[in-house]
């Protein structure tokens, strides 16, 4: 079948044996271009081909032929090609198997046998070389026939088979995949390159551990999901550490496929990068953002074009950056995108790292769900984009290789340490703020949930959520520290929808990689250390805006869209005071009128928790107050008197009582009921003024009062409660 190719005999695929193989050595990059654009490469290798077929004989071309042949993926040469389809030496193969591996130079992308939808076309090919092999007298027609019986591709050994004694098979494949585009296929295809990757074993065992513990769990079949993937990037450098891609290379049908290489949506993990490009200072004029900017988490339809909710389908009115950004609520971070801009916006996703979101296909066309997730990326370029808030906005490539020499020893490539400073260091502090923020993202995620706190390390977490109707479709977890960044993704190999699922899930996943590698790892080697945090940027600011404490960029005016304002509130409701409000009640705050950048309403904003948007609903005008009666007083011994109050309870709980004496207190209680207590009194007698204070949760107050007149003391001889004689 092959010898026929040589000088004038047949060809395949329009050319001559020799010239398949110059292609093959020379030109295999450019083997793809058709019509004129593949003129000028025929004509080279026809002319190379004649300077082969000068140097060499038939034999000697056909050796290096089968060396060199493509026989499907990233298999070169024939003994390379029954190896991996039959687990045998090329010397060693059948008829049938033989004439199978002639079949797949021709189209190795088509044939190859791991590719199901070419397998009728590759039996079809089998068959053809088999009538050739007949033809040619090679063997007899009842071989022939005999072979074509064979059901060959039953005895094809399982893909999976040929990475058992690969490392880190996914991240393997990908770096050979990197180089083929890089350096060519060609380049890679001949062999002899010595490859140092970034890939870092005890982190990837980590990872490989905790995948198996959580695909081991009851959680895949609890919530439904079958595959995930986890990556991580050294934070100093963008070197990818650790990698896998699905829940196990080895599962079938879907384990080789590479998951933090593909497009998945990453749900609310977008949204740091969304508030990034809010954060940038604008131009004069437009108002400027920080953590403690208010946005109104409010309805906002008509701009969206869509029904817009938030997970848990409320809606939260007016809140900071801080606490929407910490609480993945979805109406303000769609907010910031209009206000910045969808272009802009994904340019700032885009510079930090995720240069594959919103490019692909339809995702080309997403609007304002863009800021939500609603675009793919690779989950390798996420975990670098939040490397790059690690970096305090400098971006460096995301990498996976070192170095690369060729047979001679000579380096053909090689890692450099390359940045760009793309964000100022004022907004992935802020952002790192924000994410590290466990009381921010309590009332949404509870305190101390597992993932978002890791025990013994400080991390800046960012969940991520998309769905496919009601339901959950993918789940993302992404931490970070100064050192490393951490990304991790479950969900369906066919995209549907999960249930019961909640980002929660991968919590325990993300502390079982980010711990150990920090204090098992990292810590020993001296590159990380426990309390090890981000350096506060010169520049950013602690202001008082809108009656809140937080921080800002440099850039920002406190002054900016905002008026102050004086507002009577009640104390105990923390709402507007009414004329019901009793004066202890009431308290004078400076709240700030501010008007949302997207509605365009004007919010009034009040500090310390106070509601300016709703009025006190503790007080009402029948109230009772609290009172004091039966205020009355004895004398116990010749220096003592024993005073006796009853605190009588209104509408509300007493929570406080006190009596005094001549000015002095001598009795302190919550609650109602009687108050006995003793008081210093004269012998000679006299007067004394007995005062009673009383209040009660709502701040009512009740005061009463009595001058009590005290008889002298009797002399020593009388009966009394003292039991000392005073001569």
């Amino acid at each position: 079948a092959f010898v026929n190719n040589f000088g004038g005999g047949g060809t395949q695929g329009g050319s001559t044996l020799t010239q398949q193989l110059v292609k093959q050595v020379f030109f295999a990059d450019e083997a793809g271009q058709r019509g004129l654009g593949g003129v000028p490469r025929k004509i080279k290798e026809a002319i190379l081909a004649v300077e082969v077929e000068r140097m060499y004989d038939k034999d000697q071309i056909l050796t290096l032929y089968l060396n060199e042949s493509p026989y499907g993926g990233r298999r070169n040469g024939v003994e390379s090609g029954a190896q991996t389809y039959f687990g045998k030496s090329a010397k060693d193969l059948s008829i049938a198997e033989a004439a199978l591996l002639a079949s797949i130079p021709q189209q190795p992308g088509l044939y190859d046998p791991y590719n199901p939808a070419g397998h009728k076309a590759l039996i079809a090919r089998q068959h053809r070389v088999i009538d050739n092999m007949v033809d040619q007298g090679y063997i007899t027609k009842e071989e022939g026939e005999k072979n074509k019986k064979i059901a060959i591709l039953d005895t094809i050994k399982p893909e999976s088979d040929q990475f058992k004694n690969i490392r880190a098979p996914h991240f393997v494949q990908m770096v050979r995949s990197d180089l083929e585009s890089q350096l060519g296929k060609a380049t890679v295809g001949r062999g002899g390159l010595t490859v140092k990757t970034t890939l870092d074993w005890r982190v990837q065992e980590k990872i490989e551990q905790s995948m198996k513990e959580l695909f081991d769990s009851y959680l895949p079949a609890s919530a439904n999901f079958d595959n995930g993937a986890a990556t991580v990037v050294d934070v100093p450098t963008g070197q990818i550490l650790g990698m896998q891609g699905s829940r196990s290379y080895d599962y079938p049908g879907y384990g080789q496929d590479n998951a933090a290489n593909s497009f998945i949506q990453p749900g609310s993990s977008i949204k740091p990068f969304v508030y990034s490009a809010l954060f940038k200072e604008k131009p004069a004029g437009q108002p400027n953002y920080g953590a403690g900017s208010i946005l109104a988490d409010e309805p906002i339809n008509n701009i969206y074009g869509a029904e817009l909710n938030n997970f848990d389908n409320r809606f939260k009115g007016s809140m900071t950056i801080r606490s929407a950004l910490a609480e993945s609520r979805n109406i303000p971070a769609v907010k910031a995108m209009y206000i910045t801009g969808r272009d802009a916006t994904l340019q700032t996703i885009h510079d930090t790292g995720d240069k594959s979101y919103c490019t692909q296909g339809v995702d080309k066309q997403v609007g304002l769900a863009a800021s939500i997730g609603g675009c793919g990326l690779k989950q390798i370029e996420h975990a670098n984009s939040f490397a790059t808030f690690g970096r305090m906005g400098v971006y460096k490539p995301v990498s996976s290789v070192l170095e690369v020499k060729n047979a001679q020893g000579e380096t053909i490539k090689k890692w450099k340490d390359e940045g760009k400073q793309v964000l100022d260091p004022q907004i992935p502090y802020m952002i790192s703020d924000i994410l590290s923020d466990d009381s921010a993202r309590s009332p949404s995620f509870g305190a101390g949930a597992s993932g978002l706190n890791v025990p013994g390390v400080k991390t800046a977490t960012k969940t991520g959520t998309s769905n496919l109707g009601n339901f959950s479709k993918d789940l993302w977890m992404n931490s970070y520290t100064p050192k490393a960044a951490l990304s991790i993704w479950v969900g369906n190999h066919d995209t549907t929808p999960m249930s019961n699922a909640l980002s929660s899930i991968v919590g325990p996943t993300v502390n079982n990689i980010m711990g150990p590698i920090h204090t098992e790892i990292f810590q020993k080697e001296g590159s990380w250390k426990p309390g090890d945090w981000f350096k506060r940027p010169s520049g950013i600011q602690t202001l008082s805006v809108s009656g809140r404490t937080d921080i800002f960029p440099s850039w920002y005016n406190k002054s900016q869209a905002q008026t102050g304002t004086k507002m009577t509130f009640d104390r105990v409701s923390k709402k507007k005071a009414t004329n019901c409000t009793p004066a202890p009640a009431r308290i004078d705050i400076v709240v700030q009128k501010i008007q949302d950048p997207v509605s365009r309403k004007t919010v009034i904003m009040a500090s310390d928790g106070y509601d300016a948007t709703a009025e006190d609903d503790v007080h009402k005008c029948n109230d009772v107050k609290p009172f004091v009666s039966n205020i009355s007083a004895s004398r116990v011994n010749a220096t003592t008197c024993r005073v006796t109050v009853q605190v009588n309870q209104g509408t509300h709980q007493v929570t406080s009582a006190t009596v005094s004496v001549n000015g002095g207190v001598v009795a302190n209680r919550g609650g109602a009921g009687t108050i006995t207590a003793n008081a210093p009194c004269s012998a000679g007698g006299g007067t004394i003024s007995i005062s009673a204070n009383v209040k009660d949760n709502a701040l009512y107050e009740g005061t009463g009062s009595r001058t009590v007149s005290i008889p002298a003391a009797p002399n020593q001889n009388d009966d009394n409660d003292d039991d000392s004689s005073t001569p």
